[in-house]
């Protein structure tokens, strides 16, 4: 029997992505078939809602539940709630009946308004994460990751993660060879990289606090070069304790953790777009130990310095 994945139609999905997917799945039943495998194919869907009631647009034709449902990345701004709830509401339903759900880049905002990511740590796409926050505030957001498998709720980062949720996928219904076999295919990378070696810092500035959006504009245009707490807590017209509780509630950051991604931002430009060695680099950046910028670099981008520059060099 084939495990079926439906793809939701909501207003604003983005149908490259759909299509991919589509396109994705059936080849790697094709090639699961070929392979003699004894694990079931995957059977592809399309879901709509026609008079508020959910139907399958294409693809499959049988009765039931699929087992997954993904709700795609969309086009333009973030969906509506009054456009959301009808979704929202058979999303719950089929959640409580045992279907996972998943979601990739800005399909976060539908699955945000079903209230089952309240309390949990998922991932979307970074551009959106702050605006993503304010709407769901009781769900944290880890942009540094790709992909956020809590079993019954999967969510992938960028627009483009929609392959690397279609391979996981691929890997729990058809197995690893499978997998493996259809990333080849598709030229894409297995599982396992991670957005953050994608992304740029995007700090938090839609906080409403004056003072420390102050500060950030000043370390923006300075760098970061100069990061003494007095220093910061002057420019911010704030005693230094006062001025780290209201940073780190702004910001979600301590003052260092904020200055290193800053100074490591800026670090990853020099490396795409120069020829100058990392521990020139490092000096550029602020850092006089160059042994000490490779660590922080690599922590928080997940390369090395040299392992990001041979993967982005312009």
């Amino acid at each position: 029997m084939a495990a079926e994945i439906g793809l939701v139609l909501y207003p604003g999905v983005q149908m490259a992505a759909v299509l991919g997917m589509t396109d994705l799945f059936q080849a790697a039943t094709a090639l699961a078939a070929r392979k003699g495998a004894a694990a079931p194919a995957l059977a592809v869907s399309h879901w709509g809602l026609e008079a508020g009631r959910p139907v399958r647009v294409d693809g499959v034709d049988a009765p039931g539940k699929p087992a997954v449902l993904v709700l795609p990345p969309a086009l333009g701004d973030a969906i509506r709630r009054e456009d959301a709830a009808p979704f929202a509401a058979w999303l719950r339903q089929c959640h409580g009946e045992g279907v996972r759900l998943a979601s990739i880049c800005a399909g976060a905002y539908l699955l945000g308004e079903t209230g089952l990511l309240a309390g949990r740590t998922i991932t979307t796409n970074w551009v959106i994460a702050e605006i993503f926050e304010r709407r769901f505030p009781d769900v944290h957001v880890d942009t540094d990751r790709l992909l956020n498998d809590d079993g019954d709720i999967v969510t992938a980062g960028g627009v483009m993660a929609w392959v690397d949720l279609g391979l996981m996928l691929v890997d729990r219904f058809l197995g690893p060879g499978v997998m493996l076999e259809v990333a080849r295919r598709f030229v894409a990378d297995p599982p396992g990289r991670e957005q953050r070696y994608y992304s740029a810092f995007s700090p938090r500035l839609l906080h409403g606090d004056a003072a420390i959006l102050k500060v950030q504009h000043w370390l923006q245009a300075s760098e970061a070069k100069e990061v003494a707490l007095e220093t910061l807590a002057a420019q911010a017209g704030l005693e230094p304790r006062t001025f780290l509780r209201r940073f780190r509630k702004a910001t979600g950051l301590t003052t260092s953790d904020y200055c290193q991604r800053l100074r490591v931002s800026r670090a990853q430009e020099i490396l795409q777009f120069t020829t100058r060695s990392v521990d020139l680099v490092a000096l550029d950046v602020g850092y006089s130990d160059p042994g000490a910028f490779r660590k922080v670099f690599a922590r928080i981008v997940g390369l090395t310095p040299g392992e990001y520059r041979k993967r982005f060099r312009s």
